[in-house]
């Protein structure tokens, strides 16, 4: 309340007043940029896929790296890394690779949604992670299989033969465990008592009364 050059008083809005939240709309751009890197990640999938499809017959191979890296052409009817690939030429193994990624993805696509905005490292794991889960799932069913074009290997050992998608998955979950981890770190030092607090039984307490 403030007194007026006319002497009357006039009624100050308090700060909260004076200041309206945000609406929530306002906050959601932040958040949704990081569903560009998904689509990023969708996008050069799908693109180094065609290019393999186009230019590199079917089991074919391009040696990069000599005794390191390849580029071939294969088809996965598995999951990442030609895993549970005797299961997925069936129809039967096909749809139900199917409905476990649509699965998986809904599960991360709500863990997405609700994680804060200050949670950086988390979201941008989620979003490699959604964008790899739909490159692999857009093929599967579109054609039941996997293209897979990536050979890695040491000396005769050779690893599983991956994509664009697998890496940004496999990145993806990496980095969500060392954000577990440092979150972990930073509730311990949260939980924490500093050097100026005292307990509810210290001994000046108990003197004091």
């Amino acid at each position: 309340m403030s007194e007026s050059s006319e002497g009357c008083f006039e009624m100050t809005p308090p700060e909260s007043a004076a200041r309206p939240r945000r609406p929530p709309f306002a906050r959601r751009p932040a958040k949704a940029s990081y569903l560009l890197l998904s689509l990023v990640v969708l996008l050069l999938d799908q693109l180094s896929k065609g290019l393999i499809e186009a230019r590199l017959p079917l089991f074919g191979r391009y040696e990069v790296v000599p005794g390191f890296l390849n580029l071939v052409h294969v088809r996965n009817r598995g999951v990442a890394f030609g895993l549970l690939s005797e299961h997925g030429s069936a129809s039967w193994g096909v749809l139900l690779l199917v409905v476990l990624g649509l699965g998986a993805l809904t599960v991360v696509a709500i863990y997405f949604r609700r994680t804060p905005p200050t949670e950086r490292l988390l979201l941008v794991s989620l979003a490699l992670i959604m964008g790899g889960a739909v490159g692999n799932l857009v093929d599967r069913i579109g054609s039941g299989a996997v293209t897979d074009f990536v050979d890695a290997y040491y000396g005769t050992y050779h690893w599983h033969t991956f994509n664009v998608a697998d890496s940004a998955i496999t990145i993806g979950i990496v980095l969500m465990l060392i954000d577990f981890v440092f979150a972990g770190g930073r509730t311990a030092e949260g939980d924490a008592p500093t050097g100026g607090e005292r307990s509810v039984d210290s001994p000046s307490d108990s003197a004091a009364d």
